[in-house]
């Protein structure tokens, strides 16, 4: 068989499992198997496949068909301007979250050091991007998973960024103190009940720890912003993630944390996603 057949045998048993790119996902899963990139698959549509590629390559497909994330198949996630290696114990990266990086950029555009935390680092996409932009900024990373630390720590290498960041498993309660100028997170915002409605490939392989708000979803929210209060200098900036429906209730936690807010920014479909404060 192949690389044009196998393509469009793939493609039409992605299909039929309701894949939306179904041709662009078959590609994708082939260049992983036989460790070459799309151009090549495109342009050698003639090139035969011996028997183990096909079986390698059909086991992804029949993965996929049953709603195993592109990333985790390929261990690979873009965001931002890099790749970063994701496996299932951490979140898979999504665009909406790249707000965060261009509102930091935006803020700090004429800062040249500053020292930031990241809450619930996972595959460290936020802090290690911001450091790729930021040459002098010092960032500290935490994550109650040893798996994530570990996932971080490949990446922040795999970027050059290794020597600026301080990876430590810890929950947030447990930091000692220490003042920072920014500190950023995207924690866990669904409600515990509402987990059961996300897609099946979120559901079914993406890590609870990193989806469960608790009963309100804003369990994870509220401790951060508390502890945060602690953690912030005056005047720093504390830069979080929320769900489309937590603007007011996050907004008022973060008043009564002495924070004020600066400003509420809409992801791609319109949705309130990123809220930017500062502390008093």
């Amino acid at each position: 068989m192949n690389i044009e057949i196998a393509i469009k045998n793939a493609s039409k048993e992605l299909k039929k499992n309701k894949i939306n790119s179904a041709l662009l996902e078959s590609e994708l899963l082939l260049s992983k198997v036989i460790k070459k990139d799309r151009k090549f698959i495109i342009l050698n549509p003639d090139k035969e496949l011996d028997k183990s590629t096909q079986d390698s390559f059909k086991d992804l497909i029949l993965r996929r068909s049953r709603g195993k994330p592109l990333a985790y198949l390929t261990g690979i996630k873009s965001f931002w301007k890099y790749n970063f290696k994701v496996n299932e114990k951490v979140l898979i990266p999504r665009p909406d979250t790249e707000i965060i990086i261009e509102q930091i950029l935006k803020i700090y555009k004429n800062k040249n050091y500053l020292n930031f935390l990241e809450i619930g680092v996972g595959s460290g996409c936020i802090a290690l991007s911001i450091l790729k932009e930021k040459k002098s900024f010092l960032g500290t990373g935490i994550d109650l998973s040893q798996e994530c630390i570990e996932i971080c720590r490949y990446n922040a290498k795999k970027l050059d960024v290794n020597n600026r960041i301080k990876l430590i498993k810890s929950d947030v309660d447990n930091l000692i103190f220490r003042k920072y100028d920014l500190i950023v997170s995207n924690p866990p915002y669904i409600k515990k009940f509402d987990l059961n409605k996300l897609n099946r490939e979120v559901i079914n392989y993406e890590p609870k720890l990193a989806l469960d708000g608790g009963l309100d979803g804003l369990s994870v929210i509220r401790k951060v912003i508390k502890k945060s209060s602690e953690l912030i200098k005056t005047h720093g900036k504390l830069i979080l993630e929320i769900g489309y429906d937590q603007r007011e209730l996050v907004k008022k936690m973060l008043n009564e944390n002495n924070f004020y807010i600066n400003k509420v920014k809409k992801d791609l479909a319109k949705n309130d996603r990123c809220i930017i404060s500062t502390k008093k």
